[in-house]
């Protein structure tokens, strides 16, 4: 049994991988070939965004945004702690100071209250300057973006949506860039729509920020608004007009992702049906199953349960064979690197209490009933 079948998907489109592959080698336009802008192009469409800038991991999806809008240190960008480490680590990066916000019990993303709570902290404290908020898609339903957004422009803060693990859900039909001034995802091979290596995006509605970023993403080359007015007959990559880096998506990972993005919605609802069989069959023997925000559509990078004894259950399951995870043992901002960040009013005791009981079980959307049932079955004959 895998936690993520991957080579189930493979047997679906492999012909047409395969094919997309070849044709890349054939052609030899390795670097920023027609594969990536054509993928850009439809993955905009797909996520509701005007604009789409591949890049090369999930992190620098992160980070180009922040170097766009000048982040620099004594700024403050509020995220939430229960989450991967590459949501806050962007922010050193820059100098700038992370501020860890606590969750919703229910949905496991960022609280609402909280988060304005700990930005009238800052504001009254004076030491940092509120710039940033990025709110994650954790397990892949959408954070609370209305009420985000309505806090985020109260204080004049540019609002990112983390959607690594969450790109293709809506809230009320919309994608988080109704919202966000950005949404980042990654293209990492185990994410919902995964490539076959590393690789991001950075979705926009703005096409000014989105030819920053693509200078941004090929070490600040020059761009068409930089060369107005004057003249340059060189390849503009070799006229920089700012500090970029080298973060460009591969064509081959581009022409693999076309392929996936084609069969991408019909899997979210393979997703969602798997999903809601779990939560059929293990409401009354876990702690808790995955609540969803009011007209959230998750796309399940992860299906987690809460358990009284998760260690014991985790290792029952090793036993039966059944694979399972922990996201996350050990919140940000408890690890010794980022404990030096502040925290909002408080602390955060939720997130420090769903780490020591959350458990993620077996999710894609080739997963049979019979395979589920082995599963739900494990899970059911624990009785510890």
């Amino acid at each position: 049994m895998q936690f993520i079948d991957l080579q189930a998907q493979r047997a679906r489109i492999s012909d047409k991988i395969n094919a997309a592959v070849a044709k890349v080698i054939e052609e030899g336009r390795y670097i920023m070939g027609p594969e990536v802008k054509a993928f850009e192009a439809q993955l905009a469409e797909f996520g509701q965004a005007s604009h789409a800038v591949g890049c090369a991991n999930g992190t620098e999806a992160l980070a180009l945004p922040l170097m766009a809008w000048g982040l620099r240190p004594g700024d403050a960008v509020f995220c939430p702690s229960f989450t991967f480490a590459a949501t806050a680590e962007v922010v050193p990066w820059l100098g700038a100071s992370p501020v860890f916000v606590d969750i919703d019990p229910n949905t496991y993303n960022i609280d609402p209250d909280h988060l304005e709570a700990t930005i009238e902290a800052v504001k009254a404290e004076g030491k940092l300057r509120p710039r940033m908020i990025i709110a994650v898609d954790l397990f892949g339903q959408p954070a609370d973006y209305p009420r985000i957004a309505a806090i985020a422009k109260k204080h004049d803060l540019k609002l990112i949506s983390d959607s690594a693990q969450g790109f293709g859900c809506t809230l009320h039909g919309d994608h988080p860039i109704k919202w966000a001034d950005v949404a980042t995802t990654s293209f990492f091979p185990a994410k919902p729509l995964g490539c076959y290596g590393d690789g991001g995006a950075v979705l926009t509605n703005d096409a000014a920020l989105a030819e920053r970023l693509d200078s941004l993403r090929v070490h600040g080359k020059a761009v068409p608004s930089d060369i107005q007015g004057r003249t340059f007959d060189h390849d503009t990559k070799y006229l920089n007009m700012r500090i970029g880096m080298n973060s460009r998506l591969d064509t081959i990972q581009a022409a693999i992702l076309i392929e996936k993005l084609a069969i991408f919605a019909d899997e979210i609802e393979a997703r969602n049906r798997v999903a809601a069989r779990y939560n059929e069959h293990l409401a009354d023997h876990a702690a808790s199953v995955p609540a969803m925000i009011d007209g959230g559509v998750s796309v399940w990078a992860q299906y987690t349960i809460e358990h009284e004894n998760r260690d014991g259950l985790a290792a029952h399951l090793k036993s039966q064979g059944v694979p399972s995870a922990v996201y996350y043992p050990i919140p940000i901002h408890q690890q010794d690197v980022y404990s030096v960040y502040p925290t909002g009013p408080g602390g955060l005791p939720v997130s420090d209490e769903k780490a020591g009981r959350v458990i993620s079980l077996p999710m894609h959307p080739y997963l049979d009933e019979a395979t589920q049932d082995r599963v739900i079955e494990a899970v059911r004959g624990f009785n510890g």
